[in-house]
């Protein structure tokens, strides 16, 4: 019942930028957490930067200063800027988020499909 979708990867030259968007449909009543994870080829997913409902941040200390992450409550949707790209970002981005789909339920984790961002020269 609850989808979340990306999209804004692409391909781009070292020191450029991208925006990823992530929307969140169906049954929902609330969002938590959300945040952005990638997963580099050979790599462990991790977690790149996660928003609270009252917009508090983390970020992981390769993409300080590099990344902001956003979210608008009315469109259900989470963003990530990421700005002076390194090869080391190539990876595929997930969205992820914590939603209830009733107040009665528990916050329960979905995942996006996820976007590749490719940063090469």
């Amino acid at each position: 019942q609850v989808h979340l979708v990306e999209s804004g990867g692409g391909l781009v030259q070292p020191g450029g930028s991208l925006r990823l968007s992530c929307a969140a449909s169906g049954r929902i009543f609330s969002i938590n957490a959300m945040g952005w994870y990638r997963q580099a080829p050979g790599k462990q997913r991790e977690l790149v930067a996660a928003i609270t409902s009252g917009s508090s941040t983390i970020y992981t200390d390769s993409v300080k200063g590099r990344f902001t992450i956003s979210r608008d409550n009315a469109k259900n949707a989470v963003y990530l800027q990421m700005n002076s790209l390194k090869p080391e970002d190539t990876a595929v981005y997930y969205c992820n988020a914590d939603i209830r789909s009733t107040w009665l339920d528990n916050g329960m984790d979905y995942w996006g499909k996820g976007t590749l961002v490719t940063v090469s020269s």
